[in-house]
C-alpha cells in the first residue's frame, strides 16, 4: 500500500510554535503498519502529528509484513532506493543485509548528545552493535473460536488428543478447524510444530550439517503432514493467501489459527470475549506445554543515505528521536486487547521462562523462503518428506551467515 501524507502547507508550518522553517523538505519513511494491523491508523497519525509539529512532509510506503514486503524493502536498499526512516526486523537474517546502510544508534547519540536514544540489548546485531529502536514484542500461539467449541460441545484444544477430536468434528460441520496458507504464510505453523515435538533446547540449537538437525524438527514436518491428512486445513490451503486465511477466522468460520500479537490486534472488539489464544498442545512427550514463540525483533531504522545528506539529517534524526519517544512506541507497541482475549494472552505470556525465540529469525534468506515456501506445502501434501526437505535446507547452510 503506498500512501503520501501531505497535510500542512509552509505558512500554517511557520505559524505553528516550534516549526522548524518550512523550506518543502520531505522524508520518505516505510514500515508494515498497514492492512489489518491495528496500529495502522496509529502509525498514520503520528505522522501527520510530525508533520504538524515541524512543517515537513512525509511520504510514506508501508505495507501488510509478509515474505514480499520484505523483499521490496531489501530491493529498494539494493537499488539505493531506501527510505529515511524505516521499521523493519532487527538482529536475525533478514536485518544482516541493511547493516552497512543503516546507522548505529550509539553513532547517533554520539553526534546528538541530547537524544540518549535507546540501546536494547535484544537487538544486538553479529557485530555487537544496536542499530533499531525496539518496538513492538512480539508472541505467537494458537487463537481459538471458544464460541465455536461452544456450539459443537468441544472441549478446549489443551492437549493433542482434544485437538485432535476438534479437527475431525469441525471438518464434518463445514467448518475450518484450522485457518492458515501454507503458499503465502505458513511460518507460525511450521514454526510452532516443530515446537511441540521436541524438548525446548532442541529448539535453541542452530544446526550447521544434516546430521546436527534435531529429530524433532524432522518430526514437526511429519506433523504437518498429519494435519494436512487430518482435514485439519481448508481444501485450498495451498493456494489462498494469509489475509483470507484470518479473515475466515475472525469471521467464524474456522475454529483456530496459529499466528501471532499482531493477528491478535486484527480481531474485532465485540470477538474479544468468545476469543482466547493458548500455547499449541505439546505432541510429544518431551515438550514444554506451556512453550510459546516470543521476543523483541523489530525497530525503527536511520539510513545511512539520510545521515550522510547534510540537507536531510537533522530532520531525519528528528524523526528517529520523534518515533522513540515513549508514548509513540507505546501506541505503535501496545496490545489492545479485552476480555478473553487479553486475560489469556496474559496467562501465556506468565510462563516468561517458556517463551523461546523463532529460529527462523536466524536463518538466511534464501535457507528460510526454501523452506517456508518450497517444503511446508510439498511436505503437508506429500511430495516431499521431512528428510528430504531438511536435506535440501542444509545444503544451503541456514545459519552459518
Amino acid at each position: 500500500m503506498k500512501r503520501c501524507i501531505r497535510l500542512i502547507c509552509c505558512l500554517l508550518a511557520l505559524l505553528a510554535p516550534g516549526c522548524a522553517f518550512c523550506d518543502g523538505l520531505t522524508l520518505r519513511t516505510a514500515s508494515c503498519f498497514a492492512g489489518a494491523d491495528a496500529a495502522a491508523d496509529a502509525y498514520v497519525q503520528l505522522l501527520r502529528a510530525f508533520e504538524e509539529q515541524t512543517g515537513y512532509t512525509i511520504e510514506d510506503s508501508s505495507a501488510s509484513s509478509d515474505e514480499s514486503w520484505k523483499a521490496s524493502v531489501l530491493y529498494d536498499f539494493a537499488a539505493g532506493n531506501e527510505p529515511d526512516v524505516l521499521f523493519f526486523f532487527a538482529a536475525n537474517a533478514d536485518s544482516a543485509p541493511l547493516l552497512s546502510r543503516v546507522v548505529p544508534i550509539e553513532e547517533i547519540n554520539a553526534a546528538y548528545p541530547g537524544l540518549n536514544l535507546p540501546e536494547a540489548a535484544a537487538l544486538t546485531e553479529s557485530d555487537g552493535r544496536v542499530y533499531a529502536i525496539p518496538a513492538r514484542p512480539f508472541w505467537e500461539g494458537l487463537f481459538v473460536n471458544t464460541d465455536l467449541f461452544d456450539r459443537y460441545g468441544l472441549d478446549l484444544p489443551t492437549t493433542w488428543d482434544r485437538l485432535e477430536t476438534a479437527i475431525l468434528r469441525f471438518r464434518e460441520e463445514g467448518v475450518v478447524p484450522i485457518s492458515a496458507s501454507l503458499s503465502d504464510i505458513p511460518h507460525y505453523l511450521a514454526e510452532m510444530s516443530i515446537l511441540v515435538c521436541g524438548a525446548p533446547e532442541e529448539h535453541t540449537l542452530r544446526p550447521r550439517t544434516l546430521a546436527e538437525v534435531p529429530q524433532s524438527w524432522f518430526d514437526g514436518m511429519k506433523l504437518i503432514r498429519r494435519l494436512y491428512t487430518l482435514g485439519a486445513f481448508a481444501d485450498n490451503v495451498n493456494a489462498t493467501n494469509e489475509s483470507m486465511a484470518s479473515q475466515l477466522f475472525r469471521d467464524k468460520k474456522a475454529a483456530m489459527q496459529i499466528d501471532g500479537s499482531w493477528f491478535a490486534n486484527s480481531i474485532p472488539q465485540e470477538s474479544m470475549d468468545t476469543t482466547i489464544v493458548m500455547p499449541m498442545p505439546a505432541y510429544a512427550g518431551s515438550a514444554d506445554p506451556n512453550a510459546y514463540i516470543g521476543g523483541v525483533s523489530m525497530g525503527f531504522y536511520l539510513t545511512r543515505r539520510a545521515w550522510e545528506d547534510p540537507d536531510r539529517r537533522d530532520a531525519a534524526v528528528e524523526l528517529l528521536s520523534f518515533f522513540a519517544r515513549e508514548e509513540n512506541l507505546s501506541a505503535l507497541g501496545s496490545y489492545h486487547l479485552t476480555g478473553a482475549l487479553l486475560q489469556s494472552s496474559q496467562a501465556m505470556l506468565s510462563h516468561t521462562d517458556a517463551m523461546l525465540r523463532p529460529f527462523q529469525d536466524d536463518m538466511s534468506k534464501e535457507a528460510r523462503e526454501t523452506w517456508l515456501l518450497g517444503c511446508v506445502a510439498a511436505v503437508a501434501e506429500g511430495a516431499m518428506t521431512p528428510e528430504e526437505c531438511w536435506e535440501k535446507i542444509m545444503l544451503l547452510h541456514p545459519f552459518e551467515n
